[in-house]
């Protein structure tokens, strides 16, 4: 049996996926050639894109006038690429709730003005500040927001509202649950927690907020360019995109993004339910803001998290070690990850709190 990966990424990847993808190696199909090795124009390739894009699209509800882009250069490139094609205005507004939004605002500081609305670095990001505190400004070119803080755990469930272009970086959370795509100018994600392996990026964008994008740039960071080319204007993430599309074919086999969506909200309740009713291990985070995808906890006795983590590991549950930034235990419970994985790291942490506690 496979150990239980609670990594937030690149994470676990359904089982299910990793076995259909291995049938496959060494030959797609009756091509005569691996995936990989095929080429991103070929018929074989462009029709299995193509449909990847539409289980996206289906799963997602994705009207009809917005864009998908299949990109490279992970969410992280987004937060440039974001204020280069539609900053023109010179000013945007950005919500700081985390590690994520704090690295978008200090590189969209280097190409526009940016009006930060809002923040909860004072408590640690451990809540985002409620919307009827925000000061916006008058002529903000955008809204951005990241609706879930992988480091802090933390996330905002509802998009704000604003007749602003609203964009947010949904890296952690998309296709954990349904969306209202109808609300977004753009949305973004890293494939590498809910989507597929590390390399792909998807960036969902509306025709209308599209229209606006500057054609001055290098052709690389026009999204326009990248639209208009069907995201093929160079050669993308083959193999990415190849396992990402089977992602979303098992994603519509498990009843789509409302049914996932009512098996994650359960493993995070059961999860933040043990850990509320246990005075060894503490979650700081405020209850309306916690993520249902990252469930972060500290250790009362800091001191035993060495052990706690050699002993996890021992016991088969994999990757707890909170981010670097902030310590203490991260749990990222992903759509791969089945309720017997949460279950078993319950079980474990109750008997490491009798043993220890």
């Amino acid at each position: 049996m496979r150990k239980w990966n609670f990594s937030a990424g690149p994470a676990a990847i359904p089982e299910e996926v990793l076995k259909e993808a291995q049938s496959e190696m060494l030959e797609w199909q009756s091509s005569g050639m691996s995936v990989m090795e095929m080429s991103h124009r070929s018929p074989e390739y462009i029709e299995l894109a193509r449909k990847a894009k539409q289980d996206f699209a289906d799963l997602l509800k994705i009207p009809n006038d917005y864009q998908v882009l299949f990109l490279q250069g992970g969410a992280t490139l987004q937060f440039s690429m974001i204020p280069m094609n539609f900053g023109s205005k010179g000013v945007a507004d950005y919500v700081l709730s985390g590690s994520w939004s704090k690295k978008a605002i200090d590189e969209a500081s280097k190409i526009v003005d940016v009006n930060v609305v809002c923040t909860s670095e004072s408590s640690n990001f451990n809540n985002v500040p409620k919307e009827s505190s925000w000061k916006r400004s008058e002529n903000a070119a955008y809204l951005h927001y990241v609706a879930n803080e992988t480091i802090q755990g933390n996330a905002l469930h509802v998009p704000p509202s604003t007749n602003t272009p609203l964009i947010s970086d949904m890296s952690s959370v998309i296709l954990s649950e349904p969306i209202d795509v109808s609300k977004f100018s753009m949305i973004y994600a890293g494939a590498q927690k809910n989507i597929g392996p590390a390399g792909l990026t998807i960036c969902i964008i509306k025709n209308e907020f599209l229209k606006t994008a500057s054609i001055e740039l290098p052709g690389m960071l026009q999204y326009s360019k990248h639209a208009a080319a069907d995201s093929m204007f160079n050669t993308p993430p083959t193999f990415a995109w190849y396992l990402s599309g089977k992602v979303f074919a098992w994603l519509k086999g498990k009843g789509g993004l409302d049914s996932m969506g009512e098996i994650n909200r359960q493993k995070a309740k059961k999860l933040y339910d043990f850990i509320d009713h246990s005075e060894f291990y503490i979650n700081s985070i405020n209850q309306e803001n916690r993520s249902i995808m990252n469930v972060t906890f500290l250790l009362k006795n800091s001191e035993l998290d060495v052990k706690f983590l050699h002993e996890a590991k021992n016991a088969g549950l994999l990757n707890l070690k909170g981010h670097r930034s902030v310590g203490g235990m991260r749990a990222s419970i992903y759509n791969a990850i089945p309720i017997e994985a949460v279950d078993a790291l319950i079980n474990f942490m109750g008997d490491f709190q009798s043993r220890h506690g």
